[in-house]
């Protein structure tokens, strides 16, 4: 798990993992390769249109944008269509900063217990009434994704249509955050994306820094639908990336090409940490299950989102009053209110890749196990883990 310059745990879609070899081959033979164009060339956003068409989204070249992540895209959409932005609690903590930066409104709205990423559908009627029931504009953008962090959790597809046609009936674009859809534990998860209910009306974004490129080389796509109200968005989302100067660096849209193409050493890398992120995660849930916190169940992703209300008075025995205190003696954790939780709740969201290793080397031979829990520093990792979890709910 990185960490910032201030000490405090980074929020980044980081999967914690070595480039794969092919990704670092094609990144330092683009070196002197000529400049990217804003939104990307031709064969990085034909790469990102194949990556789309596979998962049954038809799209074309002349429908994607690229940018040095996915931040920029919200920014550039965000400054382009005007009004406020509609999040759920919690949610991904780069949402929100690009409302603020252009002086927007930021409305929460709950989440339905089974999971997270997208808000209960009658919530979200409720909440852009009341945002409009002055006469301003209010309400302009719902961000939703469907396979979530900070929750790890996947929505079902029914909850998901009913929350298109309650953004619908509310007349607000959706962005789709899909940087986790393949990033599932269970390989045959359905996974339905809001442009598939409600296409007209969706952005895709996806950021590569869940384990296509690392964080450090920062890209992300989006997909724009060929006709319908955001359809039009794309030139000028262009035109406003152009003018933030935000262009991704050559070799590192060469590298995202090539991830986006999807070849069979990638293919098969990525089920491998996606079976390590699935087996860490499962047994770091149960751990914190056995002490008593409140965690749903985890199928994508490599983060928990676990809640210690139930254990306040232990918590407090151990002079433990927020997320913050809780976020600082756990590893990986970062505190609720990072998401948009509430400021007090101690609610936290735990990294996995903070226990794969400290060394590349050791965090490769977890990617390479077929059987991680048994990888001894792996194991090590998650008995520490287990132990923080007892030693802090022990009043």
């Amino acid at each position: 798990m990185q960490r910032t310059a201030g000490g405090r745990p980074d929020v980044t879609t980081d999967a914690g993992l070595p480039v794969a070899p092919e990704t670092a081959e094609r990144l330092a033979l683009s070196a002197d390769a000529p400049p990217q164009p804003p939104g990307g060339n031709r064969v990085v956003r034909a790469a990102a249109a194949g990556h789309w068409e596979r998962r049954g989204l038809a799209t074309a070249a002349e429908q994607v944008l690229m940018a040095p992540g996915p931040a920029p895209l919200l920014l550039a959409l965000l400054a382009v269509t005007g009004g406020d932005l509609v999040l759920t609690r919690p949610t991904a903590a780069w949402y929100a900063p690009q409302a603020e930066l252009l002086g927007r409104r930021v409305h929460r709205v709950a989440a339905p217990a089974e999971c997270g990423g997208v808000p209960d559908p009658v919530a979200l009627l409720e909440a852009v009434r009341r945002a409009r029931a002055d006469g301003s504009p209010g309400p302009r953008v719902l961000v939703l994704s469907v396979a979530d962090d900070p929750t790890g959790t996947v929505a079902p597809p029914e909850l998901v249509h009913e929350v298109c046609e309650a953004a619908a009936e509310s007349d607000l674009l959706i962005v789709s955050d899909e940087t986790f859809r393949d990033v599932l534990h269970a390989p045959l998860t359905v996974v339905l994306s809001p442009a598939e209910s409600l296409p007209g009306r969706t952005v895709v974004v996806t950021d590569l820094a869940a384990g296509a490129l690392p964080s450090g080389w920062p890209a992300a796509v989006a997909r724009f639908p060929a006709d319908g109200p955001v359809a039009d968005l794309r030139a000028p989302v262009c035109d406003a990336l152009a003018r933030l100067g935000a262009t991704t660096a050559t070799p590192v849209a060469e590298a995202a090409a090539l991830a986006l193409t999807e070849p069979g050493p990638l293919r098969l890398r990525r089920t491998a940490a996606n079976r390590l992120h699935a087996a860490v995660a499962r047994a770091a849930h149960a751990a914190l299950l056995e002490a008593g916190a409140l965690c749903l169940p985890p199928a994508c992703g490599f983060h928990l989102y676990a809640d210690f209300t139930p254990l306040r008075p232990a918590l407090a025995a151990h002079r433990i009053t927020g997320p913050d205190e809780l976020a600082r003696l756990l590893p990986g954790a970062s505190p609720g209110h990072r998401f948009g939780d509430e400021p007090r709740a101690p609610r936290v969201r735990i990294a996995m890749p903070v226990l794969y290793g400290d060394s590349p080397e050791q965090r490769e031979a977890a990617l390479a196990s077929a059987d991680p829990l048994r990888v001894p520093h792996v194991a090590s990792a998650l008995a520490a883990l287990g132990r923080a979890f007892t030693e802090l709910t022990d009043a």
